[in-house]
């Protein structure tokens, strides 16, 4: 113990925040051995940058209803229950892909509401249960170590994917692949009958925590700040997975894409995770705000593969130093929010839904573009004006002010 100790720091490693973390890092492997590679095995089908994009926009559609519902559920059954739920949608999304196999192009819009479903219980039991089981001194660490864990299952899952879909003939690497998600998913689920039951109590005031932003400063410029999150990551999330495939027609080079950016992010993340103070946090998120901004002028003058590499560096560094300090002020805030202890979870429910307003507004935004102009004329337009969001960020973080006792 002494030794998982001084890996771990200070922060005390009971059963059920090992447990999450296991299930975390399984969630993370499982999204990095597939997420990225479902989109480009959904594009070589269709060819069109538009389909891909009403498949994503789908997900971040039927991700917020998801989230509502849930927040009801864990009002009145169960944190874990939910949770539970979530894994097992996004183990029926692998399933649905396997099954109809060729003809996924077909299915986009079904297998969007899977996934959304899936990420929207998922994420909602996920972090009502992280703010329970961490305390404003240790969610610096445990977004950190979260990070981290992300990262190493970014490292090995892109690249082991890549490495298995070069090696077999056509479609049958995806399908292996995508089983091996499955199987992932399928242990998280497992996992999740060993986590303490925590039954909620109480009425679900969903409507009246999007009403406290009139009453509370914070809780407003939080909430504006996941809108121009999300207003980055809607497009984001597809357009780079396909430009790096377009550059090199090779899955495997798309392997080793997400191989650099994990990579740098596991340092990345350990360092901010055990350096970063909090008195520092606002200069942290303005910093790897700007370096996200200005990394997206590597893609839109000329597209090659070092520098979808140099891309992919940058904006590892820039993640961590942005995301550590900006979920723990979330965290913060909503701790100090109006009944916060009754209300955890409705309040994770409106962030979410402000965060996947900004990705749909996004998406939208994109189809238009390219319905009224061609994709190479609107996507370096979009890139810029989308790829501000993070850095919007923290024109409203900077407004957060904590009132000393």
């Amino acid at each position: 113990m002494s030794k998982a100790n001084k890996l771990l720091g200070d922060i005390e490693l009971t059963k059920d925040l090992a447990l999450l973390l296991m299930i975390g890092g399984l969630y993370s492997l499982s999204i990095a051995l597939s997420n990225t590679f479902v989109n480009i095995y959904l594009w070589k089908q269709s060819g069109e940058l538009a389909d891909l994009a009403l498949y994503n926009l789908s997900i971040v559609v039927a991700q917020p209803l998801t989230f509502i519902l849930a927040g009801r559920w864990a009002k009145k059954v169960d944190r874990v229950i939910v949770l539970r739920i979530g894994v097992i949608f996004l183990a029926l999304f692998y399933v649905t892909v396997l099954f109809v196999g060729t003809k996924a192009s077909e299915f986009l819009l079904l297998l969007g509401v899977l996934l959304g479903i899936g990420y929207g219980f998922y994420w909602l039991a996920y972090n009502v249960l992280t703010f329970e089981i961490t305390e404003p001194e240790t969610r610096d660490f445990f977004n950190g170590f979260l990070g981290i864990l992300g990262s190493i299952g970014g490292m090995i899952g892109p690249v082991a994917a890549g490495f298995i879909i070069s090696r077999l003939e056509k479609l049958t690497g995806y399908t292996v692949v995508f089983g091996l998600s499955l199987g992932l998913f399928s242990i998280a689920v497992l996992l999740s009958f060993f986590l303490k039951r925590r039954p909620a109590h109480g009425k679900y005031w969903f409507r009246r925590i999007i009403i406290e932003r009139k009453h509370d400063k914070n809780w407003r410029m939080v909430t504006n700040a996941h809108f121009f999150q999300g207003l980055r990551e809607g497009v984001f999330v597809f357009v780079v997975s396909v430009f790096v495939f377009i550059a090199t027609d090779s899955e495997m080079a798309l392997g080793t894409y997400g191989l650099v950016n994990s990579g740098i992010s596991f340092l990345a993340y350990y360092f901010v995770s055990r350096t970063l103070k909090k008195e520092y946090r606002k200069q942290a998120i303005l910093v790897g705000g700007l370096i996200l901004f200005f990394a997206i002028f590597l893609l839109i003058f000329e597209l090659s593969y070092s520098r979808l590499l140099l891309y992919a560096a940058l904006i590892a560094i820039a993640y961590p130093l942005l995301l550590v300090p900006y979920s723990s002020m979330t965290y913060d805030v909503i701790g100090r929010g109006w009944k916060a202890a009754e209300m955890r979870v409705e309040y994770i429910v409106v962030r979410e839904l402000f965060l996947n307003l900004g990705r749909a507004a996004s998406i939208l935004l994109f189809l238009l573009a390219i319905h009224l102009f061609s994709e190479k004329q609107a996507i370096p337009f979009l890139l810029v004006l989308l790829g501000s969001g993070h850095t919007l960020i923290y024109l409203f973080i900077r407004n957060i002010h904590f009132k000393t006792a």
